[in-house]
Parts: C-alpha cells; sequence; structure tokens
C-alpha cells in the first residue's frame, strides 16, 4: 500500500472527536476539491504492507484507528487492512469521500462518508449505492463554503431520509465561512444537522501535515 504519514492525533472530526487516534493517510485521491488541505497526499507515498502498517499502528499504543487520504478506497488493500486491525483489537474508522463503493468495509469499521457540495467544485460524483446501502453507524459529512453549499446539502439530507437514523456532519471550510454563521443556520433551519470544526485546526493552526 502507498502511505502518505502515519502519525498520532486528537480526532479533529466526525462523532469520534477529540479522542487521541492513529491516523493512516493513504496516498491517491480522484478528486480535486478547491478547499482541499492534503494536497501533498495526492501522489507519493511509502510502500508498506498490511503487516507493516499493523505493526506501526501498535508502536503508538492507542485502541482508535483511522484510515484516511487522499481516497483510502482507491487502495485495493484497504478493506483488509481495516478488518485485520478490527481483528487485532482496535476501532476503526475509514474516511471516503464518497464517490466510491464502500460496501467493501467490514461491517464492524465505522465509515464516514463525505458527500461533496457545489463550493467542492466536485460535486454529483457520489456513489449512490452507498446512500441506497447504507449502515446503521455511517456518518455523513458536508463540507460546507457558503449558503449554496448549505441549500444543496440541506436538500441532500432531506431527499434520502439522512438524518432518520445517520449523523449528519455540517463542516464549515476554515477562513471561507465563518463557524458562527453556519451555526445559526444550522440552529434555525437545519438542527437535523451537527455542527462539525475541524478541532485539529484550531489546536494546531500552523501544522501543515499530521501530527
Amino acid at each position: 500500500m502507498k502511505i502518505s504519514e502515519m502519525f498520532a492525533s486528537i480526532q479533529g472530526e466526525s462523532t469520534l472527536q477529540g479522542i487521541p487516534s492513529v491516523f493512516i493517510r493513504l496516498a491517491g485521491c480522484n478528486l480535486y476539491c478547491r478547499y482541499c488541505d492534503t494536497t501533498y497526499a495526492r501522489s507519493g507515498g511509502t510502500e508498506m504492507t498490511v503487516e507493516e502498517i499493523i505493526d506501526k499502528v501498535k508502536s503508538f499504543e492507542l485502541s482508535f484507528v483511522c484510515i484516511t487520504g487522499g481516497e483510502p478506497l482507491l487502495q485495493k488493500e484497504t478493506p483488509e487492512l481495516a478488518g485485520k486491525l478490527v481483528g487485532s483489537g482496535y476501532k476503526v474508522s475509514v474516511e471516503t469521500n464518497g464517490t466510491i463503493d464502500a460496501s467493501s468495509l467490514p461491517d464492524n469499521v465505522k465509515r464516514i462518508i463525505d458527500i461533496k457540495c457545489p463550493g467542492s467544485g466536485e460535486d454529483g460524483k457520489t456513489f449512490m449505492k452507498n446512500i441506497s446501502l447504507r449502515r446503521n453507524g455511517d456518518e455523513f459529512k458536508f463540507v460546507i463554503t457558503g449558503r449554496e453549499d448549505f441549500e444543496y446539502a440541506r436538500h441532500f439530507v432531506s431527499k434520502h431520509n439522512l438524518a432518520d437514523i445517520h449523523t449528519v456532519l455540517f463542516s464549515p471550510v476554515l477562513d471561507v465561512l465563518n463557524p458562527e454563521l453556519l451555526a445559526d443556520w444550522i440552529l434555525h433551519e437545519m438542527p437535523e444537522a451537527r455542527l462539525n470544526l475541524q478541532l485539529h485546526k484550531y489546536i494546531w493552526p500552523n501544522e501543515k501535515k499530521g501530527r
């Protein structure tokens, strides 16, 4: 597998926010989001086997693991890696941009599925079976750059009844959308959603890569 970086940090997003976790950032992505904050992970990476990755994870002595990217589902070994980590006793989440079939991930892996809004420049590319075949425990994230994205996300959530049984995350792009404004929109117009600030960017604002 091609690994962009591995590090231990505080989980900054999703309902796992605040939990000390090991991050496995896989290299490669199939999208070019305008606000991407991990462009360095688009290419390159260090070749590692699944076994080498798991050995490295063990060295951090933490129980939560997040597999992210780039886009982790571009690498065919990702489901195997996730499954073996779970089998080793880890709690595992996978963050995907939502454009690739996520059904290959083991049932006991938490899936954080991004739905791209117009502000990303990549909207309309969602792999819709990820919606129709969603699982209990899935979380759906919408990165919001402004009012158009908010309306897009609100319509998508309503159309697909996502908030009925799933956590819906609305995350403002740092330095693009004032989180206070998004919080006001959620409070008055979309209380089913959860405001999801990128906690790590507030703790370590000068970090360009993972810690």
